[in-house]
């Protein structure tokens, strides 16, 4: 199930289904709207919509694509946001809850939404964002569906001015250009610095605390090495004093996808998937690193990916929502879903 955030024109998304931030009367409109009945054949949608006739706030209808690459249009009036205290959060997640329950059970594989309600409707595009992902990401069968969010412009994530400096005058001190080394293993995510570095730069290796080392602690250190991603986190959550679900919401990681994790050793998450179990645990820089490791990867000056997240993790700033408003902002990828 990839869910992905990704800034383009709906109208041009390759999916089965696209979703249209429609009105009550599904009559043409504005933005998203007026977008959609122009790109799907404005008078055929038109007609189809009008035999449909009227569509509740929080509900979902279907009519054809028409001219888009989208087999389907799902129409979903959101909320007109006023104060917040009038049951606008409860609309705004059925509108996606009914648009998903409508493409299961058209057996669609894949959608692609826009930020409903965020545009003449008011709502506040990072609350509206929030919003989305948590009802996306909680809908039962979302591992069987496809789901896109389409942000059009960086507004959605209200990054401040100061945050973006910090964080631009971080990345300006550390980004260098690295060349990779894959090693026999396989891993291609380590790598050398291009510049030379002196011997006394280098780490010191760990002296034995102890005369000798027994063959218990040589197996335990074994053990300790071979340990997988999946069995090194679920050690992490049990000592962290979290539930499962605490953490894999705190993540931002849907039920089915720690399902899989739990249940499969050997599993190999993404790396946004490892750095936003890393994020939640709230883990130092040594412990997000050996976590990382684990799945082969690690964090490098050579990515932005990597320094923004070293940044967060440096100035324990664990906010999964604050991070990704950062790496939208430096089109980087979100962790998390």
């Amino acid at each position: 199930m990839p869910f992905k955030i990704v800034r383009n024109d709906i109208t041009k998304m390759q999916v089965d289904a696209i979703v249209n931030a429609a009105n009550t009367a599904l009559r043409p409109g504005g933005g998203v709207c007026g977008a959609i009945f122009n790109a799907a054949g404005y008078d055929a949608l038109e007609k189809e919509c009008s035999k449909i006739g009227h569509c509740p706030t929080g509900s979902a209808v279907i009519t054809s694509g028409g001219k888009l690459y989208a087999k389907y249009i799902i129409h979903t009036p959101g909320p007109v946001y006023r104060s917040g205290n009038n049951g606008e959060e409860i609309l705004l997640r059925s509108c996606y809850t009914s648009s998903l329950e409508l493409a299961y059970s058209y057996n669609l594989s894949s959608i692609a939404f826009p930020l409903i309600s965020s545009g003449i409707y008011g709502y506040p595009k990072k609350e509206a964002l929030k919003v989305a992902i948590d009802a996306i990401l909680s809908f039962p069968q979302i591992s069987q569906i496809d789901v896109y969010l389409i942000v059009y412009d960086k507004n959605a994530f209200e990054i401040s001015s100061k945050l973006f400096s910090d964080v631009e005058e971080y990345i300006d001190s550390r980004l260098i250009v690295e060349e990779p080394y894959r090693s026999r293993f396989g891993f291609d995510s380590f790598s050398f610095s291009s510049r030379n570095v002196p011997c006394s730069a280098m780490p010191e290796p760990e002296e034995c605390q102890a005369d000798y080392c027994t063959s218990e602690d040589i197996s335990e250190l074994i053990k300790s090495m071979d340990k997988s991603f999946s069995e090194s986190l679920l050690d992490l959550i049990d000592k962290s004093g979290m539930t499962d679900a605490q953490v894999y919401k705190k993540a931002n990681i849907s039920r089915k996808l720690f399902s899989k994790i739990r249940s499969n050793p050997d599993y190999h998450p993404s790396k946004p998937t490892a750095v936003a179990f890393a994020v939640a645990l709230e883990l130092d820089l040594d412990s997000a690193l050996e976590l990382l490791s684990r799945a082969g990867m690690t964090l490098s000056h050579s990515s932005k990916f990597d320094i923004i997240i070293e940044y967060f993790i440096n100035k324990r700033n664990y906010n999964i929502f604050e991070i990704n408003e950062v790496l939208f902002a430096f089109d980087q990828p979100l962790i998390g879903a």
